[in-house]
């Protein structure tokens, strides 16, 4: 199982918003909207760099079709995307799921079918301005924003041009 396809957001360096505070999340979606997928056969994800006063979409990256029971494999082709992200938000979640994914410093958290990813964004920041759950004011604490050095190198590259 790998993953199909993979776009991240490049900013020009006048637009790149500076969040050397921000927390990186994922959202399971397939509509880039609502949370509306297990994570164990979520069809791709959306994931966001989060701090109190702005949000920013990063990338989105798609899988292939996938049956929820019975394929572990495609559990860590999907924890290897989350590297760096604080929470999963996601419908539902396996144990064996949660069990990797908290061993990565990954907080998973379900929500409602249907969810609005753009009200979850605000929920975190209004979290984030009055006073962090006990696993955001530990991501906090230990994010270092989204790897700013990954805009220099696309930059590099020529890709703000």
């Amino acid at each position: 199982m790998s993953l199909t396809r993979r776009m991240q957001v490049v900013h020009h360096h006048e637009q790149r918003m500076p969040m050397e505070t921000a927390i990186k999340v994922a959202f399971a979606t397939t509509d880039m909207v609502h949370v509306n997928q297990h994570f164990g056969s979520a069809k791709s994800f959306a994931l966001y760099a989060v701090d109190p006063e702005r949000t920013e979409l990063l990338e989105a990256a798609e899988f292939g079709n996938l049956s929820q029971d019975g394929n572990e494999d495609k559990l860590s082709v999907k924890i290897q995307l989350l590297d760096g992200c604080a929470a999963v938000y996601c419908q539902a979640i396996g144990a064996s799921a949660i069990k990797q994914i908290v061993a990565q410093g990954i907080q998973p958290i379900k929500v409602h079918e249907g969810s609005v990813i753009k009200d979850l964004l605000a929920d975190l920041q209004a979290e984030m301005k009055s006073g962090p759950s006990a696993w955001l004011a530990k991501a906090i604490n230990q994010s270092k924003g989204p790897a700013p050095e990954r805009f220099d190198a696309m930059a590099e590259e020529g890709w703000d041009e």
